[in-house]
């Protein structure tokens, strides 16, 4: 840590940097990608516009942020590496640092408990989590506590994405458009029929506490999991991925309650609600301060911003078969998904009113120099 940090409660630097992520106001777009590997961040980074110029910042965290635009609207793309604790960083963070709406896909792999094949692209409707019971004896297997819990499910919040498709269809039923096409049979049309013939909608997602335990793996600890993914799969209906990160994701955007505070607001007694995050920043290049925003239930919210949350899960395992997936065949699929989630951010119907203001951002475009006027 460099720079010294203001507010042990939510800390941030004199200039509004968030503790984790590193960025501030200004540097992160109402639109986001986010995904868990740095080369799938800087591969979809490529497809952006040439200008304005990219902006880039790795925090000492291990936190990737890329902002620019696509097809001229603001997108950022945010690697937050893997699990729930860095998915809580993640939206907590930039929710800080935006005005207006927050519009979050996440682009990741996963493993798959149905037949389809790796490379196949699932796009859950809901998404439960599955987290390991520690207080559960797994020593001694007590006989008076399960080893592991599931949650209630949450669903994809699909209220912004309307303008795209029709008001019940998953916003990314569309990234079929984004996959290649080819005219004649050769070795790529082969590679790419072999890992994107699938595309599953109205899945249901399980996001867990770890790659090995709470997914059913088999390692020298004693898990009590030899049956986890059998019990699973009776209990949930529909299941048919896991992963680490979705539920996470959905659960903070369906409960986040964000609406403007006043100033002259009391703080009420720490045991009956939340503690709020006071937001001492400054965004980039401008001396603007970004208003507070606090929880509550009892106000208008039909103009409050809001958290939306999707997510595109690639199959990379198959729990089934075994299967893993290649390296060709997951560049393949990153390359066309990629492409998709960006066109789906770039067509999300935002009211102008619910984005971060253009001024001082790294996303406000920049006039060209003139000799000519500098000379006069």
């Amino acid at each position: 840590m460099k720079d010294r940090m203001q507010d042990a409660n939510f800390p941030k630097t004199e200039d509004g940097r968030v503790y984790h992520l590193g960025i501030r106001a200004g540097e992160v777009a109402n639109r986001i990608i986010t995904v868990g590997s740095i080369s799938r961040a800087e591969g979809i980074a490529k497809m952006l516009d040439a200008s304005p110029k990219l902006f880039s910042l790795y925090s000492e965290r291990g936190f990737l942020t890329i902002t620019g635009c696509y097809k001229s609207v603001p997108v950022s793309i945010v690697c937050i590496g893997m699990g729930a604790p860095n998915a809580d960083f993640f939206i907590r963070e930039v929710r800080e640092c935006l005005c207006g709406d927050m519009l979050v896909i996440r682009l990741g792999s996963c493993g798959c408990l149905t037949d389809l094949p790796v490379g196949s692209l699932v796009l859950p409707a809901s998404s439960i989590a599955c987290t390991r019971n520690v207080d559960f004896d797994f020593a001694s297997c007590d006989p008076w506590e399960v080893p592991y819990k599931l949650s209630k499910p949450v669903r994809i919040i699909i209220a912004p994405f309307a303008s795209f498709h029709s008001r019940n269809v998953n916003p990314l039923s569309g990234l079929s458009r984004s996959r290649p096409s080819y005219s004649r049979k050769s070795n790529k049309v082969l590679l790419y029929e072999a890992i994107a013939h699938s595309q599953v909608s109205n899945a249901v997602n399980a996001s867990t506490d770890s790659f090995y335990s709470s997914q059913g793996r088999q390692t020298s600890f004693q898990d009590h999991n030899a049956s986890l993914i059998d019990h699973l799969k009776a209990a949930v209906s529909g299941l048919t991925t896991l992963e680490m990160e979705t539920f996470w994701i959905f659960h903070l955007a369906a409960s986040w309650r964000g609406v403007k505070q006043s100033s002259s607001a009391v703080n009420p007694p720490l045991a009956t609600v939340p503690v709020v995050p006071a937001f001492s920043g400054i965004p980039s290049r401008t001396s603007g301060k970004v208003e507070v925003l606090s929880s509550s239930l009892d106000e208008d919210t039909s103009s409050r911003p809001v958290i939306r949350a999707a997510a595109a899960q690639m199959v990379f395992a198959s729990r089934s078969s075994q299967a893993f997936i290649t390296p060709d065949q997951v560049n393949e699929l990153e390359k066309w998904s990629g492409k998709g989630v960006l066109e789906a951010l770039s067509k999300f119907d935002v009211a102008p009113e619910k984005l971060h203001p253009v001024s001082g951002s790294v996303w406000e475009p920049i006039e060209p120099s003139n000799p000519l006027k500098a000379l006069l």
